[in-house]
């Protein structure tokens, strides 16, 4: 290995490790507004790897390139699902029109 390729191997070691411990401290009521948060971060991360499967830098850079793809798709579909089901959680019922029976018999 190269000095330049240690160097990215630590970077992305350590990245990976911040990001486990950030999100493993995150309290339940910031769920929601983290997960759009995180949503447009895979949107970006899903231009990056179209960009990456569509360049010409080789075949494994394709390969790479078109599970990336394949990871950000499944990641930001996922996470609109997730962020879609936990705000209907917030919505209100509207009442209905729906008379009331009352227990008397007459």
């Amino acid at each position: 290995m190269h000095g330049n390729e240690i160097i990215a191997l630590y970077v992305f070691v350590l990245a990976g490790f911040v990001g486990y411990q950030v999100i493993t401290r995150v309290p339940p009521l910031l769920h929601t507004p983290l997960m759009s948060a995180t949503n447009a971060i895979s949107g970006i991360s899903l231009v990056g790897s179209l960009v990456a499967a569509g360049a010409d830098y080789g075949v494994v850079s394709r390969w790479l390139g078109a599970i990336a793809v394949c990871a950000s798709t499944i990641n930001v579909v996922g996470g609109f699902m997730i962020t879609d089901r936990m705000l209907k959680m917030f919505k209100r019922e509207l009442p209905t029109d729906k008379p009331v029976k009352s227990g008397a018999a007459k």
